[in-house]
């Protein structure tokens, strides 16, 4: 198995009226539906990370989020990929490691 992390960030740049600098209102429609999907992600406060098992499943989420924020003038995206073979579950087990190296438990 193959898995795709996916670090990114999407929101509007263009004013809409409804909380002057604030985007948490766009950013819960993103994360409403990617907890919907199914698909495992942690929320950061500047972005979220998914993982997914193929580059389809990644990018399938990057347009399904676009399509959370259509009725926007302008949207800021980027993103980052770590792709690796033959591991999973990689969104707690990195961390793990270097917890495991720091000498802490994980956060249960």
């Amino acid at each position: 198995m193959t898995s795709f992390l996916l670090e990114f960030s999407m929101f509007p740049t263009s004013s809409d009226g409804r909380d002057g600098a604030s985007v948490s209102k766009s950013v819960s429609k993103i994360i409403k539906m990617i907890d919907e999907s199914g698909i495992a992600y942690q929320l950061t406060p500047m972005g979220t990370v998914i993982e997914a098992t193929t580059m389809r499943e990644a990018l399938d989420i990057i347009e399904k989020a676009y399509e959370c924020l259509e009725d926007c003038e302008r949207v800021y995206s980027s993103l980052k990929f770590d792709i690796r073979k033959d591991c999973e579950n990689r969104l707690i087990s990195k961390i793990a490691s270097v917890e495991k190296v720091l000498g802490k438990e994980l956060n249960k």
